[in-house]
């Protein structure tokens, strides 16, 4: 009973991994086809740039934020569409988990980080006009301007500070730039590991599983 209750987890786990390295050579097979904000396409929403100071603080309530903005009653359909893309964009981004995204201007997963806390922000702006949402909204923006202003961000910018996006332009990590920055080569080169480990780990259990 113990080996056959072990098996489910195993697979969902095994399925999970493969998961994440679909999505990984997914991005990679379509890499060449990214176009930043500025020469993308323009048919869906304007999202407003932010500044390498203001993501380095909204990355800490970007939580905050998308829960509260999922649990919002009184939406349109812009605000849903920017959420949307927030949600889409930080998958693309691997969920914020690679190391130096928000803080290194020079990691290839940079601009992509900018593009789902510029979202998160502008979804936060909206939320201050409504009604139901206004006072946490409000909260979580007088807490991110205080921070800004204990750490001294609010003057700080880098490449991509100056960039808007926009709901119709996905922005995809600088593929051809992991090998210049380690940080991100050796993540990447762990999560291959980890994937192809979990592959041979499967095909292992499913051998074991025939010759019972």
């Amino acid at each position: 009973m113990l080996r056959q209750s072990h098996y489910p987890n195993c697979a969902k786990r095994w399925l999970a991994k493969l998961g994440l390295a679909a999505l990984l050579f997914s991005a990679a097979g379509n890499a060449s086809a990214h176009n930043s904000s500025s020469t993308g396409s323009h048919a869906g929403i304007p999202i407003p740039e932010i500044s390498h100071g203001e993501m380095a603080v909204i990355a800490g309530y970007r939580n905050r934020i998308i829960d509260l903005a999922s649990q919002a009653t009184d939406t349109n359909e812009p605000f849903r569409r920017v959420l949307n893309y927030a949600q889409i964009q930080y998958s693309y981004c691997f969920w914020g988990r690679m190391p130096g995204s928000v803080a290194d201007e020079r990691s290839p997963f940079n601009e992509c980080a900018h593009a789902y806390l510029a979202a998160a922000k502008a979804v936060l702006i909206a939320m201050r006009a409504m009604p139901q949402e206004a006072e946490a909204a409000s909260a979580i923006i007088a807490d991110a301007d205080a921070e800004m202003v204990r750490r001294g961000l609010s003057l700080i910018t880098c490449r991509f500070s100056g960039e808007a996006f926009n709901t119709a332009d996905i922005v995809r990590p600088r593929w051809s730039e992991i090998p210049l920055h380690a940080a991100s080569m050796a993540s990447l080169s762990a999560l291959v590991g980890i994937v192809f480990g979990a592959y041979f780990a499967a095909r292992r259990l499913l051998r074991g599983q025939s010759s019972v």
